[in-house]
């Protein structure tokens, strides 16, 4: 399952059963950390998970703000809460990326906004599986 963490939303996006391709899940409010922790791992928990990729919002120059400290924050207390693995995955660019995705299928408004969350979510996840895949060929 991959978590693109916001202060407002939090978009989630889970893979194939063979870790190949992943695909938007759903959008959470991100705003009660307490709250989030609690949905996230019962999600988790329902999806049957085996590995949580957290992105990591890190600045471009690849230092950490309160953004990254947050959502490591998040990543401890989903692990614990859990049980399940959570690893931290670099996201810069990813809501980026997921915003020119939507924009060329045409979405505006507030039908993107809806979407953007997820969209940036799996674009992180899939960018995680791309790299396990590539570590696993060489």
């Amino acid at each position: 399952m991959g978590v693109d963490p916001g202060l407002r939303r939090v978009g989630l996006a889970v893979s194939d059963e063979h870790g190949e391709w992943a695909s938007p899940h759903k959008t959470l409010p991100g705003d009660k950390l307490p709250a989030l922790v609690s949905a996230l791992s019962q999600e988790a928990s329902a999806l049957g998970v085996g590995e949580i990729v957290m992105g990591l919002p890190l600045r471009m120059n690849g230092t950490s703000g309160p953004e990254a400290k947050r959502a490591e924050l998040l990543g401890r207390a989903l692990e614990k809460a859990s049980g399940v693995r959570v690893v931290m995955w670099d996201e810069r660019l990813t809501t980026v990326s997921a915003e020119r995705a939507l924009r060329s299928s045409g979405l505006r408004g507030e039908k993107k906004r809806a979407l953007i969350d997820q969209a940036a979510a799996t674009v992180l996840l899939q960018s995680y599986l791309d790299a396990q895949r590539a570590r696993h060929d060489e």
